[in-house]
């Protein structure tokens, strides 16, 4: 994977822009930043609901997943891009995401599509995200 293709699937969630964050490219939504681009280029940084997240992603998927000393005791989490799926992006961006959007914006997000009777619009219902 690469940096492209990441801000490509970042972009598929609602009010997502890619701008700048610790000087690298960097995924906010409302400027708040959730997915940046490590200087080296080939390792992103996500954000974690917590450490234990970050733990048991390092754990369970250590060819992916790991951290330097700069992050420990950070909720955040680094993946190598190379070992990085589109299925296992997108859904690190979407819980990164998460964090970060307004209420507004994530009601908007999880309400029933027009026509979906009750499906949850987004990554769960569809594969794909959709603005909304």
């Amino acid at each position: 994977m690469k940096w492209e293709q990441v801000s490509e699937l970042a972009r598929e969630l609602p009010e997502v822009v890619e701008d700048v964050w610790w000087r690298t490219p960097a995924m906010k939504v409302r400027g708040k930043g959730f997915c940046r681009l490590r200087e080296e280029g080939d390792v992103v940084v996500f954000l974690t609901e917590s450490v234990d997240e970050r733990e048991f992603l390092i754990e369970n998927r250590p060819d992916i997943y790991f951290v330097t000393d700069h992050y420990r005791g950070y909720a955040a989490v680094l993946a190598r891009l190379p070992k990085l799926t589109v299925a296992e992006c997108r859904l690190r961006l979407e819980r990164a995401w998460r964090l970060k959007a307004p209420k507004a914006v994530l009601e908007a997000f999880d309400a029933p599509a027009e026509g979906t009777k009750g499906k949850a619009r987004g990554t769960k219902a569809g594969g794909k995200a959709k603005a909304g």
